[in-house]
């Protein structure tokens, strides 16, 4: 069975850092591009960032440019998403999936499995 546990998630004030932990079971982390997705109160899912299968190509959606950074470890079979100097509009549920990349779509992931997700609440 495929499962995807994000851990890390937790309050913290604006300016702060948190990072985020996503564990896949059931497959191999290299077999797939992954990526990290945020859905905040009221508002549509919106896609954060992007990791290629082999960790070498990265994107980000513009709001966190220079502040987010996606990495993974394949030993671990774990992703993350080091997240710094976070603001109050930061505050969503995050979640992370593995798929193979799209193009020509404004996500960059096609996604195959989600998981559960893990609130983080930046404060002001």
């Amino acid at each position: 069975q495929v499962q995807l546990v994000e851990s890390g998630g937790g309050l913290v004030q604006a300016g702060g850092s948190l990072t985020l932990s996503c564990v896949l079971f059931g497959r191999t982390l290299t077999s797939y591009s992954m990526g990290w997705f945020r859905q905040a109160p009221g508002k549509d899912r919106e896609f954060v960032a992007f990791n290629s299968w082999s960790g070498n190509r990265t994107s980000y959606v513009d709001s966190v440019k220079g502040r987010f950074t996606v990495t993974r470890d394949n030993a671990k079979n774990t992703a993350y998403l080091q997240m710094n100097s976070l603001k109050p509009e930061d505050t969503a549920v995050y979640s992370c999936a593995i798929g193979v990349p799209a193009y020509n779509s404004p996500n960059p992931l096609r996604v195959d499995y989600w998981g559960k997700g893990t609130l983080v609440n930046v404060s002001s």
